[in-house]
């Protein structure tokens, strides 16, 4: 009989290598790991082809990782990769300890970290959902108890009452994160009623978004040198160089192959990254492999529809890597990108700068004129807090001052008729579109 050692921290990380693999992999989960507060007593690397299916590496690297737990005294083993949960307790039988995959171990870090309602409602529902395809792994020990024909053994008993228990626990967590984003969405209709623009920081894990972040707002948002320091997103107030008010959201880190029930679990976490104006994609320069933690996020940003919002590339950690304070811009002018380094202040002006240069081409503003007729297109402008003025001419017509994004505007101008007519003609051409 298998039972589970009790918990320990101290660690040896399986690391399966596929041809595919780069050497960046073994890196980020040693690191993952140590975020997760596991003492990494040794490492075993499996080079494979294809997983195997019962332990996912084979039987020889098995025994191998076996002797090392041994040897180190540890209790806890740790898979660069999601497993099975067949092939999670083939190797928990083998090794004697517990076993913890990538996404678990995620989830674990997550558990830790979040601090506000929703990220743990959100987190308890991610751990929840991976632990009902896993109910079998931890009542092993009452196998010894077998139910005759007519009867049921406490085993299966007790598996189908942890399965209901589950069951009724994330049925209330959804009732109970409905309600947050309903929440949450009344906070995003004051915020676009205030006409500031949603300027917001994604990036790698650890790349620097919080330490930017206080940086602009003077806030004092965790920032630590390790994975996901920051979960629950925070919004503060940013005055640009033009005096106008821009809001800033400090959102999670993105990992390579994140968990799809943390993709799913944290959806109204990544909904500021959704429906920003204007994104910073912060970039950690003096890693090494930088370039595919930059493909990595804007995978993440495709995969959410957010990959058509507008982007400024913040190259931080310039002070780590000795490059000066830059800004390129497009074909147009646009500032496309700029090299920073949060922890010393350098570049914070530029960035500043860029952000307000941006925002200015990404959002359109002026007087339009609507007649009596045209009163739904009207309503849906003040809905949208879009009008900052409005005078009433002497033929009864209406004259608005309007601001708004400018996918927004484009949207309203591909309406047929008349409404759309308004927007295009009225509207449109100041931002350079044609009439």
């Amino acid at each position: 009989m298998f039972d589970r050692a009790e918990r320990g921290d101290r660690a040896v990380i399986l690391h399966p290598e596929f041809r595919l693999t780069g050497p960046e992999a073994l890196d980020e989960f040693h690191q993952l790991a140590v975020s997760a507060g596991a003492e990494i007593a040794g490492v075993v690397t499996a080079p494979r082809d294809r997983p195997d299916a019962r332990f996912y590496v084979g039987s020889g690297k098995i025994e191998e990782l076996r002797e090392a737990v041994e040897q180190a005294g540890a209790d806890l083993v740790l898979v660069s990769h999601s497993l099975s949960a067949v092939q999670e307790r083939n190797i928990e039988k083998a090794c004697g300890c517990r076993v913890l995959d990538r996404t678990t171990l995620i989830l674990d870090i997550f558990a830790q970290r979040a601090q506000s309602h929703e990220g743990k409602l959100q987190v308890e529902l991610a751990q929840l959902r991976h632990l009902s395809t896993r109910l079998v792994r931890g009542w092993t020990h009452l196998e010894r108890q077998k139910g005759g024909i007519g009867l049921r053994g406490p085993g299966e008993t007790q598996l189908e009452t942890d399965r209901r228990l589950i069951g009724v626990r994330i049925r209330q967590l959804r009732s109970r994160l409905e309600k947050v984003a309903r929440q949450r969405e009344q906070s995003r209709r004051r915020r676009v009623r205030s006409q500031a623009p949603l300027v917001a920081l994604v990036g790698y894990t650890n790349a620097g978004k919080s330490t930017l972040f206080n940086h602009l707002t003077g806030s004092g948002v965790l920032a630590e040198d390790r994975l996901f320091a920051t979960l629950d997103p925070t919004v503060r107030r940013l005055e640009d160089p033009d005096g106008a008010d821009v809001l800033l959201a400090d959102t999670v880190g993105f990992v390579s192959d994140l968990p799809h029930e943390l993709v799913a679990a944290f959806r109204a976490t990544l909904q500021e990254a959704r429906e920003a104006d204007l994104l910073l994609h912060v970039v950690d320069a003096s890693d090494p492999y930088h370039a595919e933690r930059q493909h990595e996020v804007e995978d993440v940003l495709e995969s959410i529809e957010a990959g058509d919002i507008p982007v400024i590339r913040v190259l931080n950690k310039i002070d780590r890597t000795g490059q000066p304070v830059q800004v390129l811009t497009d074909d147009l002018g646009r500032p496309v990108s700029v090299t920073v380094s949060a922890a010393s202040g350098q570049g914070m002006e530029e960035l500043r700068e860029a952000i307000a240069a941006r925002l200015a081409v990404s959002r359109v503003n002026g007087w339009i004129e609507l007649s009596g007729r045209q009163g739904r297109l009207r309503a849906e402008l003040f809905d949208l807090g879009a009008v900052h003025e409005e005078r009433i001419a002497d033929d009864g017509s209406w004259r608005l001052r309007v601001d708004v994004p400018l996918d927004v505007a484009r949207r309203l101008a591909r309406r047929p008729g008349a409404e759309g007519r308004v927007i295009r003609r009225q509207l449109l051409p100041q931002a350079g579109e044609a009439a």
